[in-house]
């Protein structure tokens, strides 16, 4: 059974950083891109961050660019997603992705449909 678990979440200032991290089981860990989307309250699930099966490409939002990173260590079985500069418009719950699915490009990686298993999210609180 496959499963994603988000930790790393929590209440940050504006400025301040938070580390996610997104540990997986039950699942070829390598054979999987990974993806992180967020959801604000009464707002639809949006693309943050997502990256190649072997970390070598990493993909973002416009709105997180510069600010976020995303990074994996497939030996672990986990991906990470640090952010930096976080902003009140960065509340949200955050959650983890995994898709198996052929990409032909990074529009196929911004698509919550592309991805088949997801994690149950972890909440991020930015105060202004």
């Amino acid at each position: 059974q496959v499963q994603l678990v988000e930790s790393g979440g929590g209440l940050v200032q504006a400025g301040g950083s938070l580390r996610l991290s997104c540990a997986a089981s039950g699942l070829s860990f390598g054979a999987y891109a990974m993806g992180w989307f967020r959801q604000a309250t009464g707002k639809e699930r949006e693309f943050v961050a997502a990256i190649s099966r072997s970390g070598a490409s990493t993909y973002y939002a416009d709105s997180v660019k510069g600010r976020f990173t995303f990074s994996r260590d497939n030996a672990k079985n986990a991906v990470y997603l640090q952010m930096n500069s976080l902003k009140p418009e960065d509340t949200a719950v955050y959650y983890c992705a995994a898709s198996s699915r052929v990409s032909r490009g990074i529009a196929d990686r911004r698509l919550k449909d592309w991805y088949e298993c997801w994690g149950q999210g972890t909440q991020v609180s930015v105060s202004s």
